[in-house]
């Protein structure tokens, strides 16, 4: 048993959406004291980084609401219920880019905000990227722009927070080390 675990004494589903689901839980922390714990439960998404043949990445620009402004990240999008997360990835490249890839190799997954949620993204790397001719339709009340750049472009603009979330920007790290190799 973890030192620090923290019991579930009960659990109270106060919403479930198209995306998220919001419970709060009351807990029974280490010390043996109660506490409530306001919770969001995510299915996952996928994220994927891909790289053309002259070493460029490409990216989409999008509106976040949640953000309130248009922000510049790596293609990417939630698990479909009993989806293999490779499958999301490959769906999500042709989705938002038009794009599929010969070469697909995981990265590494990551929580985004454990404090709260237990989103769990899951990170790919696509390359030797081929035009599909009439690609899957995104969302429809999705709006994406495409741009291709380099490694330096779009460190340049995690510093000037055109990007700005935490996956794309640890996708730039990881991109600069592959791309270096």
């Amino acid at each position: 048993m973890n030192r620090f675990e923290e019991k579930t004494v009960s659990s109270d589903l106060l919403f479930e959406g198209k995306i998220i689901s919001l419970r709060v839980d009351e807990v029974e922390l280490p010390d043996g004291k109660r506490a409530k714990r306001e919770l969001i439960d995510h299915p996952g998404a996928v994220a994927i980084i891909p790289v053309t043949d002259d070493g460029k990445i490409i990216l989409v620009e999008q509106y976040r609401k949640a953000l309130n402004r248009s922000i510049i990240e790596i293609p990417a999008g939630k698990i479909e219920p009993g989806e293999e997360i490779e499958v999301t990835a490959l769906r999500e490249l042709e989705e938002e880019t038009g794009y599929g890839a010969n070469q697909f190799e995981y990265v590494q997954s990551f929580a985004t905000s454990p404090g709260f949620a237990n989103e769990i993204i899951h990170i790919f790397v696509a390359q030797g990227l081929y035009k599909i001719d009439k690609p899957a339709a995104g969302d429809e009340d999705e709006f994406i722009e495409l741009m291709e750049c380099t490694i330096e472009e779009a460190e340049e603009m995690v510093l000037d927070q055109r990007i700005y979330d935490a996956k794309t920007a640890f996708a730039i790290l990881y991109a600069k080390k592959i791309l270096k190799d």
